[in-house]
């Protein structure tokens, strides 16, 4: 479910995962920019790991290179990647395995669309959820998924941040995201740009609010939504 430019690779195995080390282009361009907003966001204290540092689960971590980047920053936040798509798992292990600061656990294999208590999440036990390019690439239903899972699993008054291309009053701008949206639904009819307004009204029947809208590179959104 998370977007694939394509590649660079190497070789890699270990204990737990096999595959490459992925590098996706739209993921070197952009992880900069979101990491600028991720710091309005996110509270690093101190440089040092304890019981009670915070959790920072991302959702559909793609080639890893988005929690890599964004975790030495941050060395007191503990960083959960997870993949629907297992054969990403052994690239997410790799950069979190070369992870300086080592604050990123190894990914996990999920599906949103279940409830996270199924991988060992407790109800209002989770800081952050961090969620890129998936609701455009996949089914609605994994979308109402994200939205279920953070009104339970985020602790109260904690952030869910989602980033990617999102339309406004039914209105798609500019022209290339027009373009990128017919082509997903001649791809899958299932999936397409999502509507501000109709992800507003789903977070409010799961006590989220949209608090802020913020302008991206390259025509996207990074939208933060609190838990009430």
């Amino acid at each position: 479910m998370s977007k694939s430019d394509d590649v660079g690779y190497a070789s890699y195995q270990n204990e737990s995962f096999k595959g490459e080390k992925l590098i996706y282009p739209a993921a070197s361009r952009n992880k900069e920019p979101i990491l600028h907003v991720l710091k309005r966001f996110i509270i690093s204290d101190t440089d040092t790991l304890n019981d009670e540092s915070p959790i920072f689960v991302e959702i559909a971590s793609g080639s890893g290179q988005h929690v890599a980047h964004f975790a030495p920053h941050f060395p007191d936040v503990k960083f959960q990647p997870s993949e629907v798509d297992e054969n990403l798992l052994g690239s997410i292990s790799i950069y979190a395995t070369n992870c300086p600061t080592k604050n990123i656990l190894q990914p996990i294999l999920l599906d949103v669309r279940n409830n996270l208590s199924c991988y060992g999440f407790e109800e209002n036990s989770i800081d952050y959820i961090y969620n890129a390019n998936m609701m455009h690439i996949s089914p609605y239903e994994c979308t109402i998924g994200l939205f279920e899972n953070a009104g339970t699993y985020l602790k109260p008054e904690a952030f869910m941040i989602t980033y990617g291309p999102y339309s406004k009053d039914g209105v798609i701008t500019p022209q290339s995201n027009i373009d990128f949206n017919i082509s997903l639904k001649q791809r899958n009819p299932l999936w397409g740009i999502r509507d501000i307004n109709d992800l507003v009204k789903l977070a409010e029947l799961n006590n989220l609010s949209l608090i802020d809208t913020i302008e991206m590179p390259a025509n996207n959104k990074t939208l933060v939504w609190k838990k009430n």
